[in-house]
């Protein structure tokens, strides 16, 4: 028995990818040794996140860095360092804004909710968001009149829930802004890169040290020192309740350093045995139509894309989606990537499976495509209720 049955908790097989909902990732053995090693220890926090500091530079390719609470955190709290700067009065005033440049101008088809809205974020630290353009057409032209006077930072959102088109590229956006003279903070939670970003000139990157990295659940921000520092000065500010502790500091410096060390080629091999396997044997069904797809935000991934006809599968890809989760017949829950479920497709992501677990998350999908064939009248339900349903389960909690 794993610690989940102890717990008395599902043993879910994640399929989803890099999700807060399901833990995010499965850390990896030489950050949960330096975990183990630090936990006992007492240590100055200063200079801990000064080692970070090192470590994050040199992986990012920037002049100082930070861990924090989460990557959340880190835009509340980088957004706050464009505003006070390293002033500790002003630091100890937020969210009390009056008199400061408290504008950030972000593009309206980046204005998303991942796990919360992304303009809270903006908004815990004082500030408020200037949207930029329509969801799915902005230029630079609408960028440039938005920053004036009262513009503190301009944030760019790198996320597959962000609109893919139409958009203001990175390049662009960074131009224009710094031509105004506002600091470019990029989100990049979920991305592989850690150097794309500070190289293309954003003066703050922000990324998640518990998905890709396989870290502890925190932030890291990278960026100008000046920047940097006004942001980890937060601390004594707003910040305080973001704060991280010393086994979530450690565990980001040697997530740093296992992913440079990582085998990546090794990795995406793998993985990429688990889609090919899958779709020849998915593509063999009645209803389903299943393709390798690349990651849309640029990151060396692949997941397998499944799309089903409700005439010939008798079942919905929303309702697939919620039979892998809560199995019938007591199997195994699968989680999937359902995110745009309603489209009629959702996504197999490889990256967190554990041994062994590839056939079972195809046996899963085979037999609830067959209970959906054999079943008396097709398994379909209109999106909406399903929606309701999921947010009243959510609202019931803790029972």
């Amino acid at each position: 028995m794993d610690i989940r049955s102890r717990l008395g908790l599902r043993p879910v097989i994640n399929v989803s990818g890099t999700m807060t909902s399901l833990g995010a990732s499965s850390v990896a053995t030489p950050v949960i040794e330096a975990v183990a090693e630090m936990l006992p220890q007492f240590v100055e926090i200063d200079d801990l996140q000064r080692k970070a500091s090192v470590a994050i530079a040199a992986a990012c390719g920037s002049e100082a860095g930070y861990v924090t609470a989460s990557c959340s955190a880190a835009i509340t709290l980088t957004i706050a360092a464009t505003m006070t700067g390293d002033d500790p009065g002003l630091i100890e005033r937020l969210p009390h804004t009056a008199g400061l440049r408290n504008e950030v101008v972000v593009q309206t088809g980046h204005l998303v909710n991942y796990g919360a809205p992304i303009d809270q974020a903006i908004r815990l630290a004082g500030a408020h968001a200037v949207p930029v353009g329509a969801a799915t057409e902005a230029h630079g032209y609408q960028l440039a009149a938005a920053i004036d006077e009262h513009t503190t930072a301009a944030l760019y959102v790198v996320s597959h829930h962000t609109v893919g088109y139409g958009l203001i590229p990175l390049e662009e956006f960074i131009e224009v802004a710094h031509g105004k003279g506002v600091p470019v903070i990029v989100d990049a939670a979920s991305e592989y890169d850690l150097k794309r970003f500070i190289a293309a000139g954003a003066d703050l990157a922000l990324y998640s040290a518990h998905k890709f990295l396989g870290g502890l659940t925190a932030g890291i921000v990278a960026g100008k020192k000046a920047l940097v520092r006004a942001a980890y000065f937060q601390n004594a500010g707003i910040g305080r309740g973001m704060k991280v502790g010393k086994e979530g500091i450690a565990g980001a410096i040697a997530a740093l350093d296992q992913w440079q060390h990582r085998d990546h080629v090794a990795v995406r091999a793998r993985e990429r045995s688990y889609l090919s396997s899958w779709e020849q044997a998915l593509n063999r069904l009645p209803g389903v139509r299943a393709q390798i797809e690349a990651d849309p935000t640029g990151n060396p991934l692949e997941r397998l894309k499944i799309s089903l006809d409700p005439r010939d599968a008798r079942t919905t890809a929303w309702d697939l989606a919620d039979a892998l989760a809560h199995p019938h017949d007591g199997s195994q829950p699968v989680i999937v990537r359902d995110h745009e479920v309603e489209l009629h497709y959702f996504f197999l992501d490889p990256c967190n499976l554990h041994a062994g677990e590839a056939p079972v998350v195809l046996a899963r999908i085979v037999a609830e495509l067959q209970h959906a064939r054999e079943a008396r009248e097709p398994l379909v339900t209109p999106f909406h209720q399903r929606d309701a349903r999921r947010t009243a389960a959510r609202r019931n909690w803790p029972d």
